[in-house]
């Protein structure tokens, strides 16, 4: 098994600096890189090219989802990875991610850290909104932030769902879930893909010996209003499919 069995599929929004940032090291690739471009008004596309990817150009902003589905549709590896602009790859990981997903059937993602080497919490717990409340500063009855951000870093860990930021398996499974829930432009898609996983009877594992770089700026934690609003949408979208996620207790 070698990075060569992978595709790793990007999406980018003016995504120039973080292109040029994360994926300069590594070239030539040993995998396969598409990347998709949602109507960047940057210079992306060029940057992206003469980083080595094969870039497919979207007239628009079409989501997150929707232009990782497009290039999933591309794919024809055994395996495939879908990696944000912001991430640095290290492909020694990918046999190794590739025979995790294999033994246990499951959707895998590398630990994510911080630049500085700390750990991120990428793989969380079920999103029972008090608890994302919690992970946010605010305290409610009843809420277990520890349930919602496990501990990763021992050993490979069951989560519920991993950070769409690097979220790895086997092509075919992708492809035959339908990938991606096109009807999230951006925010909670990866909680969906997650909670889809489990069940398809696709276990998601986090695994700590592959650690990959992630710069996360998270746009919510500023003061624009569209990111918001486009969270609050896809929350609202998220908690319809599942409400017992709204409950105060857990059962």
């Amino acid at each position: 098994m070698t990075a060569s069995n992978w595709t790793i599929i990007t999406v980018s929004y003016n995504s120039s600096a973080d292109l040029q940032q994360w994926w300069a090291a590594e070239t030539p690739k040993p995998y396969r890189w598409i990347v998709v471009d949602n109507g960047s008004t940057d210079d992306s596309v060029a940057v992206a090219r003469g980083l080595g990817a094969e870039v497919i150009t979207q007239a628009e902003n079409l989501g997150f989802a929707t232009a990782n589905n497009a290039a999933l549709a591309l794919v024809e590896t055994p395996y495939v990875a879908f990696v944000n602009p912001d991430v640095s790859v290290n492909a020694t990981d990918l046999p190794r991610l590739a025979e995790m997903s294999r033994t246990h059937g499951a959707v895998v993602a590398p630990q994510l850290v911080n630049p500085d080497g700390t750990l991120q919490p990428n793989g969380r717990g079920l999103p029972f909104l008090m608890d994302k409340f919690a992970h946010r500063g605010i305290s409610l009855p009843g809420a277990d932030a520890e349930a919602y951000l496990p501990s990763t870093s021992a050993a490979p860990t069951y989560v519920a769902w991993a950070m769409g930021a690097a979220v790895c398996g086997s092509t075919e499974y992708f492809k035959t879930t339908g990938g991606w829930d096109q009807r999230f432009f951006l925010y909670y898609e990866d909680h969906a893909m997650g909670l889809d996983a489990w069940q398809n009877n696709a276990p998601v594992i986090v695994d700590p010996t592959s650690r990959w770089v992630h710069g996360w700026r998270r746009e919510t934690h500023g003061v624009r209003l569209m990111p918001w609003v486009r969270e609050v949408a896809s929350a609202v979208r998220f908690y319809r499919r599942h409400p017992l996620l709204l409950l105060p207790v857990r059962r």
